[in-house]
């Protein structure tokens, strides 16, 4: 059975779309087929973050009528990816209702389905809620977006949606962060993965590719093959050489 995973956050600037497609990269690495689509159409950034941004053909043409087919493009990396439009002008007439019917279509196709989806509780948020079967929260360790990520947490519980846990993104785990524990408590969900902040990440931003792809054994790539891993069921150990690049790029970061 395919997995329709929404990636949520309460807000924006998170590090959501970055988690998306590691993630999906990671799964990739896995065996699995996969496929990422930016259902953010207002301010989608998938594409910019796979150098896909001008892409002829957009989620935003799908849902006024084109085929699926014809947004799909296969990232060298290996897993499917489905952008959104930077054009303003491709927001008029796009019949959002459509997302859950083009989600479905896709799920036949694929092991998994990622949705990069718009942050906070909008329109565009709850419809790719709604075309979600799974949902995972990316909150920062700090207190406005543990907040935010609660009321999320809480309408896609409403939704009937299962929650997959929440992930910390950009942890220092230092004194003025909220810690595992406290976040836990908060959501009252369990947390799944504590992304560190990396400075490899904003430079693979930059050169438009995963940091998985960009610092294979950078701190943050290691942490989301774990996520994947976690995902699938496996269990997932650093080898000693990993370790070590691991805890050099912890202290020089």
């Amino acid at each position: 059975m395919s997995r329709v995973i929404g990636i949520l956050s309460g807000k924006g600037g998170i590090g959501k779309t970055a988690l998306t497609t590691n993630l999906g990269y990671a799964l990739t690495e896995l065996g699995n087929d996969v496929t990422l689509v930016d259902a953010n159409l207002t301010t989608p950034h998938l594409g910019f973050h796979l150098g896909m941004h001008l892409a002829p053909k957009t989620l935003h043409d799908v849902l006024k009528g084109a085929s699926v087919r014809s947004a799909t493009y296969i990232h060298p990396l290996g897993f499917k990816v489905i952008p959104g439009s930077i054009s303003v002008k491709d927001l008029v007439d796009v019949d959002i209702t459509k997302l859950s019917s083009v989600i479905s279509y896709i799920s036949d196709k694929s092991d998994f389905v990622l949705l990069d989806c718009a942050p906070a509780l909008g329109k565009e948020a709850i419809t790719a809620l709604q075309a979600a079967k799974e949902v995972l929260v990316v909150t920062n360790p700090d207190l406005p977006s543990v907040a935010d990520a609660l009321k999320t947490l809480k309408v896609a519980q409403r939704a009937g949606k299962k929650v997959v846990g929440s992930v910390m993104n950009r942890v220092r785990w230092v004194a003025d962060e909220l810690n595992k524990s406290e976040v836990e408590q908060m959501l009252s969900s369990r947390v799944i993965a504590e992304i560190p902040e990396d400075r490899n990440v904003p430079k693979s931003i930059a050169a438009k590719t995963p940091v998985l792809d960009f610092s294979p054994k950078s701190p943050a790539s290691i942490e989301i093959r774990r996520l994947a891993n976690n995902l699938v069921g496996n269990e997932y150990s650093v080898r000693s050489t990993g370790l070590l690049d691991w805890l050099v790029g912890w202290m020089v970061r």
